[in-house]
């Protein structure tokens, strides 16, 4: 095995890690986005019904 490729092996995990991590933080962005979003709608949903009452 050359150094090039033994220098190759030691960053591909290095790169994994952080792209795991960038894509476990993006999807935590969405889920909480959606929670809000999905908040928001209860909150006005209830806020018209009342309304009406």
């Amino acid at each position: 095995m050359t150094q090039e490729a033994a220098a190759a092996e030691v960053h591909v995990p290095t790169r994994r890690e952080r792209s795991g991590l960038f894509g476990v933080t993006f999807l935590a962005g969405i889920g909480i986005v959606m929670l809000v979003w999905i908040s928001g709608l209860v909150w006005a949903a209830i806020a018209f019904f009342n309304w009406l009452v």
